[in-house]
């Protein structure tokens, strides 16, 4: 199975952009996405080091949600 995770960008520097979420760094390639407008704050699915998908705050928020609902349910099995 594959993940990609929703990530706020804070920093650009040409076609890597630092972003950040639930207190997790990492510098990201926005190779894939050059046909988008892409700016400071704006949120992006990532997956093993690449930007795939320009995506909304709401969209974000309600992945990291369920996200969060999944890692839950996890610990209780543990």
């Amino acid at each position: 199975m594959c993940l990609a995770v929703p990530m706020q960008i804070t920093r650009i520097d040409g076609d890597i952009a630092h972003c950040v979420a639930k207190g997790i760094e990492r510098d990201v390639s926005l190779m894939l996405l050059q046909e988008d407008e892409i700016k400071l704050g704006d949120y992006v699915l990532i997956h093993v080091g690449y930007a795939l998908q320009k995506i909304t705050v709401d969209e974000a928020l309600s992945t990291w949600e369920l996200l969060d609902q999944m890692q839950a349910e996890d610990d209780l099995r543990a």
